[in-house]
């Protein structure tokens, strides 16, 4: 595994460094298949930030915690993507057992486990444009919006960012 360390506003110390890679390191008893990890340590006024980004196959597991400690924050951001390693390697197991389990067999409702798609929503797709699908978005009062874009004439995700701009997700060509 790679581990990549970046300091802003603040210069990493060798202690902080190794501090930080160890932690690290003892997430790949949850899963070996961590290809890259990216820490990010920031100083901004009374917070000090630890964030984290592993790379796992094609899946990206991040995490963001502050606090007045850079070493806690380190500490609670590494719990924090430990939990989600937890999570995605049982569902991994689950999925694994679960398939080996019902090979031949209809699963029944009361043996699936977690979370499922109790609703299923169709709606007709006319272009628009990207003003035309903002309009839209706000006036229904969502956070995101799936439409065709007049443009490319693909299937667009018009979503709004936590800052109040917009995000659009495309597909690639």
């Amino acid at each position: 595994m790679q581990v990549f360390l970046t300091g802003r506003n603040l210069e990493v110390t060798e202690a902080l460094r190794q501090y930080a890679e160890e932690k690290v390191g003892r997430l790949q008893k949850y899963l070996d298949k961590i290809t890259s990890a990216h820490i990010v340590l920031s100083l901004q006024k009374y917070r000090q930030i630890a964030e984290v980004t592993l790379r796992v196959r094609d899946l990206t597991i991040r995490g963001e915690e502050s606090t007045e400690d850079l070493y806690s924050s380190i500490d609670l951001v590494m719990e924090k993507v430990e939990r989600q390693l937890q999570k995605y390697k049982g569902k991994i197991v689950s999925h694994a057992n679960r398939s080996a389990r019902t090979q031949g067999m209809a699963i029944s409702p009361l043996e699936e486990e977690g979370p499922r798609v109790v609703k299923t929503k169709r709606f007709a797709m006319k272009p628009m444009s990207l003003d035309e699908a903002i309009l839209q978005m706000d006036l229904l009062g969502h956070n995101f919006y799936v439409f065709r874009n007049a443009r490319t004439d693909e299937v667009n995700v018009l979503y709004r960012r936590h800052e109040g701009n917009y995000g659009l997700i495309e597909p690639e060509t």
